[in-house]
């Protein structure tokens, strides 16, 4: 086969070859999907969904790392076609769970159509002994805790070329969408440390850090009103007192802070700690601050994105290559997106109507057979979408200059925020 160029039928010889090894895994995948629906677990809990991965990858003979690069519920896995060098594409899997409500994200999809992508990919190279290598990163804590971001940090990424993935999401997305704009995201966490007195003895004797507390929320409420739409600020309180009548002297509560670009939230922030600052100078608190777990905007590509939207349409799925809208949600997949080029695509789930992600109407859509044979369809639609990468030099060439593109950007202040992660 040509590596710079593609006729339809090299494709379709591809596509077929993509169809029958998904398929004879069929029952496999299946089950590994139901393992990790039926236990889910939280960030950097996903022991058994670790251990069902890579004993289902290990069966299939894949060269597998587990409790990769430093963090116990991650795993790598390996493979390559006619050397072991050449361009390397990587996929995503997440499988990570949210508190009481399981997946009602839809990791277990996630991991599915990552699995079935990597290993159709590298049956691929292989069949036609290809130069290229892939690589299949399970990714833990995307929920809360930046699994990503870790392994970025202790080189998971490295020598990755182009990074591949899909979310799963409701209905009314039609059959989905090739690109995504998330808002950028971090973490402030925050203690109030004032002076207790009896409440109803000696309370000006106190310093009232209950009282710290709810100035700072009154005072972000208020802000609310003064920012973007398609901006958020949410609270919740860690530690408060359980009695009323002694003034108390402790508080703890964070904050999450999103924004459509990383200037942005840089910005919002600031506002959002003067915030808490005149609350502790209201009541004469102390206050501690500290900002964690950056989760950055998407960078989109538009070649790996009309690359997706094209083989998607091979399966009879009409999906949108990209849209301005923001959506409101954060993940870590975006700062993946700064450092490689990156594709994160959404697709339905056929949940029913009304059934939206973080709720328990969509984790009992996210377990069934419907769902689980869209993941498997666009599980296909990414392993051509590597195969493009692949196979086509000038391809791949205009996604990384897309890609710096994008970088370039960005101002030098968003550059140095970002390499603090």
């Amino acid at each position: 086969m040509s590596s710079s160029n593609i006729t339809p039928h090299e494709i379709a010889e591809v596509k077929a070859v993509v169809d029958a090894a998904i398929e004879e895994l069929h029952t496999q995948l299946r089950e590994v999907n139901r393992q990790i629906w039926s236990n889910p677990e939280l960030a950097y809990q996903e022991h058994h969904a670790h251990d069902t991965i890579c004993n289902f990858l290990e069966a299939q003979e894949f060269q597998v790392t587990r409790h990769a690069y430093g963090l116990e519920t991650a795993f790598e896995a390996r493979s390559s076609g006619g050397s072991e060098d050449g361009v390397l594409v990587n996929f995503n899997a997440e499988y990570d769970a949210l508190p009481e409500i399981g997946h009602a994200c839809g990791h277990n999809l996630i991991a599915t159509s990552s699995i079935a992508a990597f290993v159709a990919l590298s049956t691929v190279l292989k069949k036609f002994d290809i130069p290229g290598r892939t690589q299949l990163l399970g990714t833990p804590a995307e929920e809360n805790g930046g699994g990503k971001v870790k392994l970025i940090e202790n080189g998971a990424y490295k020598g990755v070329d182009i990074s591949l993935m899909a979310h799963g999401g409701p209905s009314l997305m039609g059959d989905g969408i090739a690109g995504v704009l998330f808002n950028a995201r971090k973490q402030i966490h925050v203690e109030f440390t004032g002076k207790n007195a009896h409440a109803g003895g000696n309370p000006w004797e106190g310093i009232n850090a209950l009282d710290a507390l709810v100035a700072a929320y009154s005072n972000i409420a208020v802000l609310r009103q003064q920012i973007l739409p398609e901006e958020r600020i949410h609270c919740a309180f860690l530690e408060t007192p359980k009695v009323a009548n002694v003034i108390p002297s402790h508080t703890k509560a964070y904050w999450q802070v999103r924004s459509p670009t990383l200037a942005g939230l840089n910005k919002l922030t600031v506002r959002v700690r003067n915030c808490i600052d005149a609350a502790a100078l209201a009541t004469g608190c102390q206050v501690k601050m500290n900002e964690d777990s950056l989760y950055t905007d998407i960078k989109l590509n538009d070649t790996l994105c009309e690359r997706y939207q094209a083989h998607m349409g091979r399966y009879d799925r009409s999906v949108i290559k990209s849209i301005d809208k923001v959506m409101t949600a954060s993940s870590d997949i975006g700062n993946v997106s700064y450092v490689v080029p990156t594709l994160h695509s959404m697709f339905t789930i056929h949940a029913p109507e009304g059934a939206y992600p973080h709720h328990p109407s969509f984790a009992a859509a996210a377990g069934t057979d419907v769902a689980h044979e869209e993941a498997l369809l666009v599980g296909k639609a990414l392993a051509l979408t590597g195969w493009d990468m692949l196979a086509n030099a000038d391809l791949l060439q205009q996604a990384k200059q897309q890609w710096q593109k994008e970088i370039n950007n960005d101002s030098p202040h968003d550059q140095q925020t970002f390499s603090r992660i």
